[in-house]
């Protein structure tokens, strides 16, 4: 498919951890792109209906956009406007491999593409396309949230079943908010492997052990 736009494309990628404003940012990019009348699509992960639900990005504030949900990059492919002149894709770790060309394509071609999503998964690790994402892109923006435990700048995404950190052998996508997930920093930030005990690792959490 070719994009016709007399426009310089970029990438722009919004990444870190959840809690920390990402889709409040890209939410803010799409605001500003429509004030300045430019053709805007909003694509969001099928995976992601929290907040607002499923035909919306909203950020933890409540701020919202309206969006498309989509299961593949190749969904979106086949629903780009070849007039757009900003694609905006929110959650885009859950995607797969082929965004990265496709909105490699898509600059390329003129647009400008923004990206939002948590580049690492809960525990601490890269999380699906985003690093290629990161590496592509003319802008990245990182950013962190406040770590529940100690009030350092948070840069994980603690993951908790019950109240209990999660196995690092669970499964990496599982949707949800404060119930699930806290923003953690790199010391507070648990992850027990299948030898280890939870509620030993848990306790220790905060006393420097």
């Amino acid at each position: 498919m070719v994009y016709s736009n007399p426009r310089i494309g970029r990438i722009e990628v919004v990444a870190g951890v959840m809690f920390s404003g990402k889709s409040e940012e890209l939410i803010r990019r799409v605001r500003r792109a429509i004030i300045a009348r430019r053709k805007v699509q909003v694509f969001k992960s099928h995976l992601d209906d929290r907040y607002s639900g499923l035909f919306q990005v909203a950020s933890h504030d409540g701020r919202a956009v309206e969006a498309v949900p989509v299961d593949s990059s190749a969904q979106i492919t086949r629903q780009v406007d070849p007039h757009a002149d900003v694609i905006a894709i929110d959650e885009a770790q859950f995607l797969d491999a082929d965004v990265v060309p496709l909105v490699t394509g898509l600059a390329s071609g003129g647009v400008r593409v923004i990206l939002a999503g948590t580049d690492t998964d809960f525990r601490g690790e890269p999380f699906g396309p985003m690093p290629q994402l990161m590496a592509v892109a003319e802008q990245v923006d990182k950013l962190h949230a406040i770590c529940v435990v100690c009030g350092d700048l948070a840069s994980r995404n603690q993951r908790l079943i019950e109240g209990k950190p999660a196995r690092y052998d669970s499964p990496t996508i599982m949707v949800g908010g404060t119930e699930a997930y806290e923003a953690r920093c790199r010391h507070c930030h648990r992850v027990p492997r299948k030898d280890e005990d939870q509620e030993v690792l848990f306790s220790g959490v905060g006393s420097g052990g």
